[in-house]
């Protein structure tokens, strides 16, 4: 899973203080006023252009001056409204008594920054109001709809809770496609519960080196059943104690399982498969395992490298395609996490939402196949392959592994057990699987609920 350089200020939902200091004076901005147009910026990368929300998160604050509470409120504020489209565009459209013209700038995003401020975020209607006037009057093209913008918004302000209790919010924000293919799958109940559960924002899992119960209560936080640390979102990643010092890392609970069950792995030859960024990569050097750590991005695995070193833990890392990728001998035991359309992880990627289509899983899935029929080769007599990915849909996982196990008679389920590291039995398929989903491990809070949806299962060569 990608690792987030810093959490969102969700805690506060509100301005962040600026300590009574002016703005540069060189932007002659009002205090909050670039924050807001950060997130105007993402919003036009993610939902105009297309890019993903980390690579758009990555590309504007790389060389960015601002404080790092700025920083995490433009990126609240930005994943908030990618996360909230649907609902967002349906109370707006409501107030709105003809289209927008197209030439009108970044109008669009700054209305929906301003609303997810005011129905979301708890800003008050002075700060998202005002600023979002600001922001139309700096627009070359939206200026002269500033009117239109405090109208509109200070209506939302006034009606729009209302509004949205009157709306479906799973009908709203989750595509179709999407949508429907839970259902066929999960049944309605629970597709529209996997659906809740992911328009809710992730709490922060770590996975630490040891003593969680320590950590735990020095962070502020919980143990979960996975032996993982959890806490709320909020604050810079950076700023907590541990960090500097390597002594945890940041790891979903649901992604931390599939490096446990392979058992253990002291003093064994692991080959980490697609590893990048490094969170089951750390978990196996850890655990004792010499790991090779494979993955094709250059960029991701000097991610891996960095993370590691911070860990204060070694691997040798490969950076090669692992649907082709031949090292001339075979390994104790594989761990195969592949790309896939990442369904189970909206929580943390609202992005997802908008930019992945339905042919998306036929074309991902080919790919898995690639990668698990190369992966099948490195396995040694009686070794240990965990196929895994974070995808919902089945194609992508249980599929797979039907069709794979199928074609590889010497290969067999290894059945995963209700118990082991904290595995709750509601957490397996009847074949013994793993099948989380993100309404799983709910919790008095909805900050502190929830899991990544993850499959995984265990196969065990025989000959």
């Amino acid at each position: 899973m990608t690792k987030p350089e810093e959490r969102s200020t969700h805690k506060s939902r509100r301005e962040p203080s600026r300590d009574g200091k002016p703005a540069a004076v060189a932007s002659a901005a009002p205090a909050g006023l670039p924050a807001r147009e950060a997130a105007v910026r993402l919003l036009t990368a993610v939902l105009g252009d297309r890019h993903s929300f980390d690579a758009a998160v990555a590309k504007e604050f790389r060389a960015s001056t601002l404080e790092p509470r700025d920083r995490g409120l433009a990126r609240l504020i930005a994943a908030t409204v990618v996360r909230r489209l649907g609902e967002l565009e349906a109370v707006l459209n409501s107030y709105l008594e003809k289209p927008l013209p197209k030439q009108k700038g970044a109008l669009w995003p700054i209305l929906l920054s301003g609303a997810a401020q005011l129905l979301f975020l708890e800003t008050p209607p002075h700060a998202a109001v005002g600023l979002a006037v600001d922001q139309a009057r700096r627009d070359r093209h939206a200026g002269r709809y500033d009117k239109l913008v405090n109208a509109l918004l200070r209506r939302v302000s006034r009606e729009g809770a209302a509004a949205l209790r009157s709306h479906d919010a799973v009908a709203l924000n989750v595509p179709a496609w999407i949508l429907q293919r839970w259902i066929n799958v999960y049944g309605d109940e629970t597709a529209r519960r996997i659906a809740t559960a992911s328009l809710n924002e992730a709490p922060l899992d770590i996975t630490v080196k040891s003593s969680p119960g320590a950590w735990a209560e020095r962070l502020g936080g919980k143990v979960l059943p996975t032996e993982s640390v959890r806490l709320e979102a909020g604050g810079r990643i950076e700023d907590l104690p541990g960090y500097g010092d390597g002594a945890w890392w940041v790891q979903d609970t649901a992604a931390s399982l599939p490096a446990w069950l392979l058992g253990s792995v002291a003093g064994k030859s692991v080959a980490d498969l697609c590893a990048a960024p490094g969170g089951k990569t750390a978990q196996l050097a850890l655990a004792g395992a010499d790991v090779t750590a494979v993955d094709l991005s250059g960029a991701r695995l000097q991610r891996l490298r960095d993370n590691l070193a911070r860990l204060n833990l070694k691997a040798q890392v490969v950076e090669a395609d692992v649907g082709t990728w031949d090292p001339g001998r075979t390994f104790d035991a594989l761990l195969l996490d592949v790309p896939c359309t990442s369904t189970g992880t909206i929580r943390r990627h609202p992005d997802i939402l908008r930019l992945k289509r339905a042919e998306d899983v036929v074309a991902l899935a080919d790919v898995q196949s690639r990668l698990l029929d190369n992966a099948a080769r490195l396995v040694a007599p009686g070794g240990v392959l965990v196929y895994c990915t974070c995808s919902l849909e089945p194609e992508e996982g249980v599929q797979q592994v039907e069709r794979f196990l199928g074609s590889n008679p010497w290969f067999a389920r290894a059945p995963i057990a209700a118990g082991e590291h904290g595995i709750d039995a509601d957490w397996l398929t009847p074949e013994g699987d793993l099948r989380t989903l993100p309404y799983h491990l709910a919790a008095e809070s909805p900050g502190l609920s929830g899991m990544d949806g993850f499959y995984a299962a265990r196969l065990v060569r025989r000959d």
